[in-house]
């Protein structure tokens, strides 16, 4: 396989990838996995549906590419998400520094002041 068809078509999941895929690691009596599998991208799979010609095969390909469609939409509503996060973070941080300093005012009001002195010398009432 020609490495620019791979490239556009397929990848190589990283171990990282892998390990998040797995639910439960089992080890084969042969050793396991001795290679990184590889994944189609969006393009892989609407190739295959054109090679394939089965029914089952287009009804698979149909599925897997719902399922690009509908990760793009939770990417793109997880940048929103993300921008809305960071926009109420902002403000919080911007209120909490506000109330810092009014806790800091009112503990200031709590401290009691020092009775005022006795003047010394002859009081008219």
């Amino acid at each position: 396989m020609r490495s620019g068809f791979r490239r556009i078509f397929m990848f190589q999941l990283t171990r990282e990838e892998v390990k998040d895929l797995i639910l439960q690691p089992a080890i084969s009596s042969w050793g396991g996995q001795r290679q990184l599998p590889y994944a189609f991208t969006e393009h892989g799979v609407a190739m295959l549906s054109a090679v394939l010609r089965s029914r089952r095969a287009v009804e698979m390909s149909i599925l897997v590419v719902r399922v690009f469609v509908k990760l793009r939409e939770m990417v793109a509503s997880n940048r929103d998400l993300g921008a809305r996060t960071e926009k109420l973070e902002a403000s919080q941080q911007e209120h909490a520094s506000v109330i810092n300093i009014l806790a800091e005012e009112i503990d200031m009001l709590k401290i009691p002041l020092p009775p005022p002195s006795k003047r010394i010398g002859f009081q008219t009432s």
